[in-house]
């Protein structure tokens, strides 16, 4: 049976051969952003003034549907900023999450911290994109690739300096982890069903390589949730929904990082 995940990808091999008529790696080299030096998002998470939270704009999703249209990209991310954000997530993907470029590049524009493209990156292209698009880190979900594909598209991304965060779901991803990741984030929600389990999580970091950045990702809305992952050992918290679907999303945050301290 088809994955909502299994879709994503599918159309995602779509665009890139669509987008392939009109762009190429090249064009993306001697792109104006593609020189520009990569803010570091594991110094980021480790700045103690910071609450280690990676704050994701985020305007629908395939299972909630549309969960902030029409929200206003530079106002959101510049609360985030304000009030204690380590990184902010911008959805790229436009069919699945109504994402877009735009909003990550308009993003970046009033941002002093670094920048993750979320979306679904399957092919070298999608890399040498990212950084063209002006992001600092881009996610990788162990899911949907190979153990060969995350090794070649994680070297790709390092080797242009970008930095990597891979999505494990099961402990049977732990083996796609290789030397070109700087960031493992454990999903709490299951891609396949999008329930979520945060114990599931907790036994999975114990196996994780002490270096790494470890980040709790999807379904946490409860600021006691983050006190209780940051004890089991994690460093930060990708967090999206739970701010996007309030009428003021930084009002949200600020509110949950007081509360998450």
């Amino acid at each position: 049976m088809k994955t909502i995940l299994d879709e994503i990808v599918a159309q995602k091999r779509i665009e890139i051969l669509e987008k392939q008529k009109t762009q190429s790696i090249e064009s993306f080299r001697n792109s104006e952003n593609f020189l520009l030096p990569v803010k570091s998002t594991k110094a980021s998470i480790l700045d103690k003034l910071k609450s280690g939270i990676i704050a994701e704009f985020k305007r629908k999703s395939p299972s909630k549907g549309f969960i902030n249209k029409d929200a206003n990209v530079k106002e959101v991310v510049s609360g985030y900023e304000k009030f204690g954000a380590s990184v902010v997530s911008v959805l790229t993907d436009e069919q699945f999450f109504g994402g877009s470029f735009d909003d990550l590049k308009q993003a970046k524009e009033v941002l002093n911290i670094p920048v993750l493209r979320k979306d679904f990156i399957v092919d070298e292209f999608q890399v040498y994109e990212t950084k063209a698009i002006g992001a600092d880190l881009m996610l990788l979900i162990a899911e949907c690739l190979t153990k060969d594909e995350v090794y070649n598209l994680a070297k790709t991304a390092k080797g242009i300096g970008l930095e990597v965060l891979l999505e494990l779901h099961s402990e049977d991803q732990l083996e796609k982890v290789n030397e070109f990741i700087d960031l493992i984030g454990i999903n709490n929600r299951n891609l396949k069903n999008f329930e979520v389990d945060i114990e599931k999580s907790k036994q999975i970091l114990k196996q994780l390589p002490t270096d790494l950045i470890k980040v709790a990702e999807s379904g946490i809305s409860d600021p006691k949730t983050v006190k209780e992952l940051r004890q089991a050992g994690f460093q930060a918290f990708l967090i999206g929904e739970n701010f996007m679907k309030a009428d003021n999303p930084s009002q949200a945050f600020e509110q949950f990082v007081k509360e998450s301290k």
